[in-house]
């Protein structure tokens, strides 16, 4: 049955027509060969196959959502929950082959849950070196009777060659509302600026990130996928490990997040995704980044807080009348 949606939910849909007018688009598993140019390409097929057809040393940066050791149903693909020893041998079932495609100065990231992250900790760390764990908070669902609420997910930083491998701090600082504004013997702000809007600060990001929306019906962003990252957290991880033209590489493409946030951010992507409705959902995407770059959360190049939406598009006007 046709899901009926309320007339604001912006929420993406996949048409007869849309899959008819994409499909071109879409690189089938059995269509690869010796010439396949995967340049800015979405792959359709299982993970396993197609991983020994992409050249090693292919990926600046590859950004990993793997499914966590938990039950879901991603449009009929279903993955089961396992013991910990069991999912550690799937981890590394694909991690061997994945970690190829990185190039020397590459970097990775890894997304897992309290359930899943010492299993990725181990199987990354026989690989690449370890650089830090990246908490953010995920608010969202339900709560839970007999057990705390899990509102947190990690992101295993990893590199290559830790003395060689790119970070651009500058480009992922935070704007942050200055509540208690100290100020110099002169009266001047001390590391902040006033403003009509506010008094702000410029601030370092840590590895604990509190400013991420999960994706929901109002976003249109948002998808039917179940585990869908937001388009902000990704940006952050592609602006600080990778330059402009760079390539980003998704083995777990799901809805598209990793190669649509790098085509708006002046980079080249690669993804691989086992289910077709999901190769839609980014092709569809990116076919809307064409001419859309907007990434919420993120104006005039700075990172905002949660719930300062009404003074981004203050200073995002002020800024296109300029």
């Amino acid at each position: 049955m046709k899901t009926q949606r309320a007339e604001r939910n912006r929420t993406l849909t996949i048409t007869d027509l849309d899959r008819i007018r994409l499909k071109d688009r879409i690189i089938e598993y059995t269509n690869i060969s010796a010439d396949t140019d995967f340049l800015d390409k979405t792959i359709h097929g299982d993970l396993l196959q197609v991983i020994k057809n992409i050249p090693d040393r292919f990926a600046d940066l590859i950004i990993i959502d793997p499914p966590y050791n938990l039950s879901k149903n991603f449009n009929g693909l279903k993955f089961s929950a396992s013991d910990d020893q069991t999912y550690e041998s799937y981890l590394e079932l694909w991690f061997s082959d994945v970690h190829r495609k990185l190039k020397p100065n590459g970097s990775m990231y890894v997304c897992g849950d309290w359930k899943s992250t010492a299993a990725l900790h181990r199987v990354i760390s026989r690989y690449l070196t370890i650089i830090n764990r990246i908490t953010w908070q995920r608010e969202k669902g339900r709560g839970a009777l007999n057990n705390w609420k899990n509102g947190m997910e990690d992101i295993w930083f990893a590199v290559n060659d830790p003395k060689d491998y790119f970070f651009d701090v500058e480009s992922v600082k935070m704007k942050r509302k200055v509540i208690a504004p100290y100020k110099t013997d002169d009266k001047q702000p001390k590391d902040w600026i006033a403003s009509h809007e506010g008094n702000f600060r410029i601030t370092y990001p840590s590895n604990f990130w509190d400013d991420i929306s999960i994706p929901f019906w109002s976003m249109p962003e948002n998808t039917d996928h179940p585990t869908q990252k937001p388009e902000k957290l990704y940006a952050k991880l592609i602006l600080a490990s990778s330059r402009p033209n760079a390539m980003i590489f998704d083995p777990f493409l799901g809805s598209g997040t990793a190669s649509v946030v790098a085509k708006k951010l002046g980079r080249h992507y690669c993804g691989i995704e086992i289910n077709e409705e999901y190769c839609y959902f980014a092709e569809k995407r990116l076919e809307t980044a064409d001419n859309n770059h907007e990434i919420q959360g993120y104006v005039n190049n700075v990172f905002w807080e949660r719930n300062t939406l009404p003074i981004q598009r203050v200073i995002e006007k002020k800024s296109r009348n300029i």
